[in-house]
């Protein structure tokens, strides 16, 4: 498979999957991808990154950067790699390791980082926080009530800037039967900010 376009949004539909492994539907990783204010040369750290979805994406726009997805699960692991080989992209490593551990001696450090999930987000959040480069923006997604405050929480503990948070709310038009009719997609909700130097 090939994307031949500079935007995002590869059909969800064109990712290899595994039952029960979340995939980031494609307007909500537009919307990530957006937060994220990649750079030509950015080094983007992709925790929990689940199908890779992300990390595809994310690989296809960074001409001269790189991603380090990171999931702790091998099969999965497996998984990243078949859709970044499919994708064709060549500058995204993945590594299996559970975070925030993982994240302790993981290079190249990050400009940029993504935190799709894990189960220690307070860790998670607080250990990439310190190895988020100055000027450097972090981007946790959480997918209920009880993820949003634990990232907001957290927040409050570390010096982030340019604090932005965005709902998604996606409609899709799917055909049932005879009938056309929107279908909600699951809500995310995706919080972004700044590090600046003290």
């Amino acid at each position: 498979m090939t994307w031949n376009y500079v935007t995002p949004g590869i059909p969800d539909q064109q990712f290899a999957r595994l039952p029960g492994i979340p995939l980031s539907p494609l307007e909500v990783r537009v919307l990530i991808l957006s937060q994220l204010r990649l750079q030509a040369n950015s080094v983007l750290w992709d925790v929990g990154a689940g199908t890779g979805t992300i990390a595809v994406e994310s690989g296809l726009l960074l001409k001269s950067g790189q991603v380090v997805a990171i999931e702790r699960d091998e099969e999965v692991v497996g998984l990243i790699e078949r859709n970044c080989q499919n994708f064709h992209v060549s500058n995204v490593t993945v590594k299996a390791g559970s975070a925030p551990q993982c994240l302790q001696d993981l290079t190249p450090l990050p400009d940029r980082i993504c935190i799709e999930g894990g189960h220690d987000l307070k860790g998670i959040i607080l250990t990439a926080w310190e190895k988020l480069a100055d000027y450097g923006r972090i981007v946790a997604i959480g997918s209920s009530l009880q993820d949003l405050y634990q990232i907001l929480q957290t927040w409050r503990e570390i010096p982030i800037h340019n604090v932005e948070a965005v709902q998604s709310g996606i409609n899709r038009l799917e055909t049932r039967g005879n009938q056309q009719l929107f279908t909600a997609t699951n809500p995310l909700f995706i919080l972004s900010g700044d590090k600046l130097p003290l």
